[in-house]
């Protein structure tokens, strides 16, 4: 994603997929909130990137996995960033935190100078 088209587009495709399987309006919602907020941070904050989408399912469970990679300059201080009210952008600074309370998983990994990778995971309710 280098391009703001391209995060509108990459968002319309999660929004199709959980609707493709059968999320729930408020996981679909949720989720899709998620995503944009995290595909808009890849292209302002590591200067472009990727999002890899995973169609999941265990034990009969249907769920869908996006991570998103960029090669920018990294977060030096994960837990900070992840405190409501942190922004470098000059936001409200409600993204990373944010983004993980929407979702069932998350995870993040970064380097400074090598770049930042974060993982969220949607389960579809049973």
């Amino acid at each position: 994603m280098r391009t703001s088209d391209q995060v509108n587009g990459a968002r319309k495709f999660i929004q199709e997929l959980a609707t493709k399987m059968a999320f729930g309006t408020l996981e679909r919602t949720k989720f899709v909130t998620a995503a944009s907020e995290l595909a808009r941070n890849t292209l302002v904050h590591g200067k472009g990137g990727t999002v890899t989408v995973f169609e999941l399912e265990n034990n009969g469970r249907a769920g869908i996995k996006l991570v998103f990679t960029d090669q920018g300059p990294g977060i030096p201080d994960i837990d900070r960033a992840m405190e409501d009210g942190y922004s470098t952008a000059k936001s409200m600074g409600l993204g990373l935190g944010g983004a993980r309370r929407l979702v069932n998983e998350f995870d993040i990994t970064s380097a400074v100078n090598v770049g930042t990778t974060v993982s969220i995971t949607q389960w579809k309710r049973r």
